[in-house]
């Protein structure tokens, strides 16, 4: 795909924040605002590194919670299979309720931004993305253009389908996948995770130090916790995989505590920090 770039563009990067790390997701429309607060603070640092910044994060308890009880990443279903409940009686009520509340802590994001003298831009997907998993459809220019400085940001979200299925879940690793490898100039990819410091040899209630796979190709074993009777998506197994496919096109790509936002940072400029290199099989 061309874009109408000029001829000297600063380096960018994606960063993709976990929606466990940004909010509680146990707890139904609970944000991490401190963390949220030190996250920010990280951008600022790619720019102090003149790299322009494109934001996607996760929905955690502000999305999941409510998709999960009503299936929404199953598409329509017969209205016989739910009971209502008192926030609503329907799917499509709680596929309007679902994007609220992905406002809402998007709002939260966009205010701490403001307050760190950084300038963005949201376009959440509902309004431009069609489609589910990194073959979505939709157009990415608005991203690929921004004006230097500015951060762009989106995130998982509901979005429209193609019949029968209607509507489903847009997650926002299949979301970085798309942006990493088709927006110009993007040297790496950052995925900050929250409660683990990367991919790990065993399960994390049981790891030390010594289990983090500190490079990570798809042919090497992990394990990673994935809450199914919350999570509407592909939990750290997605990322590891979007996170190779995004590295067989030659970018970095490194999986980094976000409880530990100097990570991050480091990540985002390419110093070498704890975390999981992914790479590709290649």
């Amino acid at each position: 795909m061309w874009w109408p770039v000029g001829v000297l563009m600063r380096g960018k990067v994606v960063v993709k924040w976990g929606g466990g790390l940004i909010t509680e997701k146990n707890q139904l429309c609970t944000v991490n605002r401190d963390v949220i607060h030190d996250l920010v603070e990280t951008i600022s640092i790619c720019h102090e590194h003149d790299l322009d910044v494109i934001l996607v994060h996760g929905a955690g308890s502000f999305g999941h919670l409510r998709a999960k009880q009503w299936r929404l990443n199953e598409g329509k279903i017969d209205p016989s299979n739910f009971t209502p409940d008192e926030s609503c009686s329907t799917q499509e009520q709680a596929i309007e309720l679902v994007r609220k509340d992905m406002l809402t802590l998007n709002s939260i994001i966009m205010e701490e931004l403001t307050n760190a003298d950084i300038s963005a831009a949201v376009l959440p997907p509902h309004i431009w993305a069609n489609g589910t998993g990194d073959n979505f459809e939709g157009d990415l220019t608005f991203f690929a253009n921004a004006p230097e400085g500015i951060v762009m940001v989106t995130y998982g979200d509901v979005v429209s389908c193609d019949e029968p299925m209607g509507f489903g879940i847009l997650s926002g690793d299949d979301l970085v996948t798309r942006l990493a490898i088709e927006v110009p100039n993007v040297k790496r990819l950052v995925f900050a995770i929250g409660g683990v410091d990367g991919l790990l040899r065993c399960p994390p209630q049981r790891a030390t130090d010594d289990d983090l796979i500190e490079i990570w190709s798809p042919n090497i074993k992990f394990e990673g916790e994935h809450q199914q009777d919350i999570d509407v998506t592909g939990g750290i197994g997605l990322k590891a995989a979007r996170g190779a496919k995004v590295a067989d096109n030659g970018i970095e790509v490194m999986m980094v505590s976000g409880q530990h936002p100097q990570r991050v940072a480091d990540a985002c400029i390419g110093v070498e920090t704890r975390g999981t290199k992914v790479v590709s099989n290649q």
